[in-house]
């Protein structure tokens, strides 16, 4: 007997549809316009974006649905079963050229001098849809620019009320800064009180906006899209390393778009990665070698410069040498810095610079859960974290898990302004911070702090993350804080993400950029005779400035590899070698999920710069080291592989001791200031949250002083002095003064957790 044919299974949650008379089957509650997209079928649209809530206020995407008496908009309307669409019959395309018509009625008629001239929605669709002529002749409306700050330029004359940058704001930035003022034919999009847009993820406006309404303020002007080249890239401000274009003219980069990757960061980009372009071009790059004789600088060949850093390494035994490494530094460079070490006979190299208790050996390592996760999470604990400034899309998944319905806790040294809503929270300074933590572990308890719900609340959760932050990591007590975070989440079965500290912390522990001798606290409190610099600022970017100023001083053999030779670089260094950053160089970088991303350049190296990897590889043949004969950097990859190292230990500095009256610093890193491109970047300097130095006090600790806001107060904490203006503010908890780092002006002072004397000048 033959077989009998069987009706394939029907999925119930598949609904079958036609459109243009072609069958499918598409998922139940879908809109017509996301099947449309599936299925290959354009439909015009400007208000429709498919990361964004559904407006349905341009009604551009009307389409023709059998049955229904007038045409209906695909964004906002559902499939049904047996729906028939047509989105090319003349019903359709009338509908779809009527809206043009109605939006072009207002539409000012400067496209040759518009920045999203040959990359406009509205102009390529009006191509298509629009009239050749046309048949108002009524006044155009005219509609009051505002400033949005340094980074977002307007034109709302040419709005078309899409409500795309509202949504953005309110959904993807999490600030409502942006909204519709007025009714009818007098509506405009502002921002109520006129104040710049304050969002680090501000520029994501620019990409949404159809028209040329929203545009990024620093390309204004500087050139036309069909001059530029597109060149892949990532960004170096985190480690979530996000996926971006550079555009190019003539080697320069002008601007910076993200590139679309769901696992990092989907089609958006923080402020700091769309403009720190700006700092490439800054006054104090370094463009040729440099020596130093008799106390001035002068430029030099690079025979003369790899001579004169060979005889400063040769002179010195291998122990007697440091090497400090910058933790953004890309894994082809650490590879050969490791070579060089070991070549010299040297275990003392770190790219840790920025930490100061290394006691439990810890590196970065791939998150526990992977990012694209987090936003799917039921349960967050924030750990000495604040998203929004350390990893700004990072910030964004936590948005969106909290959004949808996800507990976010948080344990912190500051209350911190988050742009979601926290189930609970716990702020202690430094030295209670570390009692909290190990409460939370060890099911303790700390006043204030009800860890058994805290506890609960990961155990009952699905899919549970702990996400450790910079308020742990640089720690004076960070093993300990790691060790009870590592230990907490075995409890509750939580994932645990520790946030990388530096763009490629994550490869550079791979590629064996760790001590085996001395890590980068042990290499400044027992100095070295000479010392090799890789990217580092020395005033800026480590822990202990002033521990590190003294040990460079201790013998001003100092070999720096730099792209920028700041004041302090050079009172420091007796050779600078001008190296490249990451968008000029060929390189790559480890991300927080371990993900290895390559680049080449898309920028010209500046004057005669070399990119980082060419200068290490001719400074180890001059020295006749072993794995530097490779000839280019694909021979260089080709002799990469991880590298087992264990990091030495080093003693855990001891806790300050606060004696009556002093106050113990809190310590973060400025979201605009973390490294030395960001520093020179002018158009963030600008930003609403760049603020100059200052110490901040809550209004209790301020009226103890006798001081208020603007007041100058002193500072001293046993080895430094500074005098900073004070700021009250109330995310500051008793007993500390939070005093950003990262800044010439706070350089002097001791780092996180340190006791202070405050006194008003």
């Amino acid at each position: 007997m033959s077989a009998q044919p069987q009706n394939p299974p029907v999925d119930p949650n598949l609904v079958e549809i036609e459109i243009n008379g072609e069958a499918m089957q598409v998922p139940k509650g879908s809109m017509i316009i996301e099947a449309a997209d599936k299925a290959g079928m354009p439909i015009p649209r400007f208000c429709y974006h498919e990361k964004l809530s559904i407006a349905a206020n341009c009604r551009m995407c009307l389409v023709d649905v059998e049955k229904m008496p007038k045409p209906a908009p695909a964004c906002a309307t559902p499939v049904m079963p047996g729906m028939k669409i047509y989105t090319r019959s003349k019903r359709a395309l009338d509908a779809q050229r009527n809206v043009m018509e109605f939006l072009l009625i207002n539409h000012p008629l400067d496209c040759p001098i518009c920045d999203q001239g040959g990359e406009c929605e509205l102009q390529d669709l009006s191509m298509g849809y629009g009239r050749s002529v046309s048949r108002f002749a009524e006044r155009k409306r005219v509609v009051p620019d505002e400033d949005f700050g340094p980074l977002v330029a307007s034109d709302m004359t040419r709005c078309i009320q899409c409500t795309r940058c509202i949504r953005t704001t309110r959904e993807i930035c999490g600030t409502n800064e942006l909204g519709g003022m007025y009714r009818g034919e007098r509506l405009q999009i502002g921002t109520y009180d006129g104040k710049p847009l304050q969002s680090e993820l501000s520029g994501n406006v620019i990409d949404v906006c159809p028209v040329g309404a929203l545009t990024n303020k620093v390309f204004r002007f500087k050139a036309r899209a069909w001059e530029l080249i597109a060149r892949d890239s990532i960004g170096y401000h985190d480690a979530l390393g996000s996926n971006l274009f550079l555009h190019t003219r003539r080697g320069e980069a002008l601007r910076a778009v993200p590139r679309d990757n769901e696992a990092i960061n989907e089609c958006w980009l923080s402020d700091r990665d769309r403009y720190s372009h700006q700092g490439l071009q800054a006054a104090d790059r370094v463009t040729a070698p440099m020596l130093r004789e008799n106390g001035n600088w002068r430029e030099a060949s690079w025979d003369e410069a790899l001579a004169k850093a060979v005889d400063i390494l040769r002179a010195q035994g291998g122990d007697d040498i440091g090497m400090l490494v910058h933790p953004a530094t890309s894994n082809e460079e650490g590879a050969l810095l490791r070579r060089l070490a070991t070549g010299l006979g040297c275990g003392n190299i770190d790219h840790r610079i920025a930490q100061t208790d290394l006691s439990d050996a810890a590196v970065a390592e791939p998150f526990g859960m992977p990012l694209a996760e987090v936003e799917k999470a039921d349960c967050i604990l924030l750990l000495g974290c604040n998203p929004r400034h350390e990893a700004p899309l990072l910030g964004l998944r936590v948005r969106k898990a909290a959004n949808a319905g996800a507990k976010v806790l948080a344990v912190n040294p500051l209350d911190f302004d988050f742009d979601f809503t926290l189930a609970g929270k716990h702020i202690a300074a430094p030295s209670k911070f570390a009692e909290a933590v190990k409460a939370l572990a060890t099911n303790g308890a700390v006043d204030g702090l009800d860890a058994a719900s805290f506890v609960d609340a990961l155990k009952v959760a699905e899919r549970a993350v702990i996400v450790v932050g910079e308020g742990v990591e640089l720690h004076p007590q960070a093993a300990m804080l790691r060790a009870a975070a590592r230990k907490l989440a075995d409890a509750t079965g939580a994932r645990l993400n520790r946030l990388p500290q530096g763009a490629n912390a994550v490869g550079l522990a791979r590629a064996g950029v760790l001590p085996a001798a001395l890590d980068a606290r042990a290499m400044l409190a027992s100095p070295r005779k000479a010392y090799v610099l890789y990217g580092v600022e020395p005033e800026l970017d480590v822990a202990d400035t002033p521990a590190l100023l003294k040990a460079l001083d201790h013998g001003r053999n100092v070999v720096a590899f730099a792209a920028y030779a700041d004041d302090s670089l050079k009172q420091l260094a007796k050779v600078i070698l001008p190296i490249g950053l990451l968008p000029e160089i060929d390189a790559t970088l480890d991300n927080v999920d371990g993900r290895s991303q390559s680049v080449t350049p898309a920028t010209k190296l500046p004057g005669d710069a070399r990119p980082g990897w060419r200068v290490l590889r001719a400074l180890g043949a001059q020295l006749d080291l072993d794995g530097f004969d490779f000839l280019d950097v694909d021979g260089l990859r080709d002799g990469l592989s991880p590298v087992e190292v264990t990091a030495a230990t080093s003693t855990a500095p001891a806790p300050a001791g606060l004696e009556d009256g002093q106050f113990e610093r809190i310590s973060s890193t400025p979201i605009y200031r973390g490294d030395a491109v960001l520093r020179r970047c002018a158009a963030l300097a600008s930003q609403t949250l760049s603020r100059e130095p200052a110490v901040m006090l809550n209004p209790a600790e301020a009226a103890r002083l006798g001081a208020t806001t603007g007041d100058a107060i002193r500072i001293d904490d046993g080895r430094g002095k500074a005098t900073l203006p004070l700021v009250i503010d109330h995310a500051v908890p008793d007993g500390a003064a939070w005093i950003e780092s990262s800044h010439p002006a706070t350089a002097p002072l001791a780092g996180n957790g340190a006791a202070l004397s405050l006194s008003k000048v």
